[in-house]
């Protein structure tokens, strides 16, 4: 008999690594959609976990500048040790945002014990440091954190340095680099597959060469920034960019990455509910997240 994979749901209602306010609403919503019930119909053993504490936004000492970037340490500390030990476990973790500068800690987690892959899903690239940063917003450098740059206390949370090299990401869906972010891409050694990509030579191309690239890899972490689909379709973003992904491209890459059997952790990050029209941005990404855990249409 075929064992059941198990999933283990772990909320990060987080909100400190940006200006808009609203993402912390995120793991409530995509509860709300359904998230459980529909990876439970798939024949998944699911575990919710429920949310990570996090420190209250309006609580933190306003005269103190660091507040917000000391408590983004303490929370990326505790998932990366609870995303490692849902791994040891036997688990998929299913990480619900939260702002994106989640991923320090749960990528750093899920890739504690083995070496893992990371397809990384974004209208941004989320590869600026506190030096290049214009907004100085810590959700727009958590990938350039995990490849060892920027803030030395946010590089070594739960173990000392880079977590990935260039060549272990593929960044896809990306339209939206500051300037001085683009040159740091460029020298990054990541495999950058954007919109344009996409749109010359459809989404099944450039799906197959995100998989080959990161064949090196039995596990793959996927870590979905919601803004990386058009807003038309996902209005509910605290950052929209037109000209995103539709529907059915973002369906074809969870359903390319489940047919290659080798996923090992999911994040869903940067739903903003107030933002949204009766829950449809969650709707989508809990539709998204089944798809990459193996529904199929046929």
């Amino acid at each position: 008999m075929t064992k059941r994979r198990k999933v283990q749901i772990i909320g990060v209602p987080m909100d400190l690594g940006q200006d808009q306010r609203g993402v912390d609403l995120g793991p409530g919503a995509l509860r709300y959609a359904g998230l459980a019930a529909k990876l439970r119909r798939l024949d998944l053993q699911v575990d919710d976990a429920g949310n990570l504490p996090i420190p209250v936004r309006d609580a933190l000492d306003p005269s103190r500048p660091e507040r917000f970037r000391n408590a983004i340490l303490q929370v990326c500390e505790t998932l990366y040790r609870v995303v490692a030990r849902a791994v040891m476990d036997g688990y998929i973790p299913l990480i619900l945002g939260g702002d994106h500068s989640l991923a320090i800690g749960s990528v750093g987690g899920a890739s504690d014990a083995a070496s893992t892959g990371l397809l990384w899903i974004d209208a941004h690239g989320d590869f600026n440091t506190p030096r290049s940063s214009p907004s100085g917003n810590i959700h727009g450098m958590p990938l350039a954190t995990l490849l060892g740059e920027g803030d030395p206390g946010l590089v070594n949370v739960g173990r000392k340095g880079a977590k990935l090299r260039g060549e272990d990401v593929v960044l896809l869906g990306i339209r939206d680099l500051d300037d001085e972010e683009k040159e740091r891409v460029r020298a990054s050694g990541i495999c950058v597959l954007t919109m344009r990509d996409i749109d010359q030579r459809g989404m099944g191309a450039v799906m197959e060469e995100a998989l080959e690239r990161l064949s090196g890899h039995a596990r793959l972490h996927v870590s979905l920034d919601v803004d990386a689909v058009d807003p038309r379709e996902a209005p509910g973003v605290g950052t929209p960019v037109p000209g995103g992904l539709s529907y059915r491209e973002a369906q074809l890459v969870m359903e390319m990455v489940a047919d290659s059997g080798r996923l090992a952790a999911l994040d869903i990050v940067e739903i903003n509910p107030i933002l949204d029209h009766r829950n449809q941005t969650a709707q989508l990404a809990v539709a998204l997240a089944a798809s990459l855990f193996g529904q199929r249409i046929l």
